[in-house]
């Protein structure tokens, strides 16, 4: 259903990713974050079912044609310690964002996993995005401080999850307990990883829930 596409950061530079569109050219867009492992064919899955949910979706690559293989997690977690998180939500997140705002319409933001960092820093550090989405991951309070969040956010969480843990979770909604944007934080008795569907730890029941909730969010803020 998508294409691979080239756009501008903010800085100038050129950045790549996929992009799938559905039959309205003026639908609101999503930004999609990948997994630590790349842009793979399921990132991109997820582009499809929200293209075809009534979504323009964008895949930035962050790893700049990098796709890790599932079996090699020593891989992609040296690939993920030497990103720039920071840089790459203001370039080249922010780019992608930029692209689909042309047409005028709202723009939101999600993520999974590294992903679910960058959609928490972008709605803390993005004001071009109207909301954000993040599935199991987040930012150190030293990176992304949720106390500064400026758009709706919605977050998605494994209570067993040993990267992403519940310690932090509860962390960070604390942090947003003084914040009066909206916000929202959910918990599912699942693990790490519980919506990829390639994956060990797929989850149906949770993946199916979150994603109802996610779409009634997009509705909510984006139309």
């Amino acid at each position: 259903m998508g294409k691979t596409i080239t756009f501008k950061r903010p800085d100038g530079a050129t950045a790549a990713g996929y992009l799938a569109e559905g039959s309205n050219p003026k639908a609101p867009g999503i930004v999609v974050i990948q997994e630590w492992w790349g842009v793979s064919g399921q990132i991109k899955g997820i582009c499809d079912k929200l293209a075809a949910a009534g979504y323009r979706a964008l895949a930035p690559d962050l790893y700049e044609g990098t796709v890790v293989p599932y079996h090699d997690s020593k891989a992609a977690e040296r690939v993920m310690n030497a990103l720039d998180f920071r840089n790459s939500t203001d370039q080249v997140v922010r780019g992608a964002a930029l692209v689909l705002k042309r047409n005028g319409a709202k723009v939101g933001l999600t993520g999974y996993c590294l992903g679910g960092i960058v959609a928490a820093l972008g709605a803390i550090r993005t004001p071009e995005f109207a909301a954000s989405v993040g599935f199991y991951g987040l930012p150190s309070p030293e990176l992304g401080d949720p106390r500064k969040l400026q758009v709706p956010f919605q977050g998605h969480f494994a209570l067993t999850d040993e990267w992403c843990t519940p310690e932090a979770v509860n962390a960070f909604e604390a942090g947003l307990s003084g914040v009066k944007v909206p916000h929202e934080i959910h918990r599912y008795d699942a693990q790490h990883g519980f919506m990829n569907e390639e994956r060990p730890h797929f989850d149906p029941a949770a993946a199916k829930l979150a994603w109802e909730r996610s779409l009634a969010f997009w509705r909510q803020h984006l139309g």
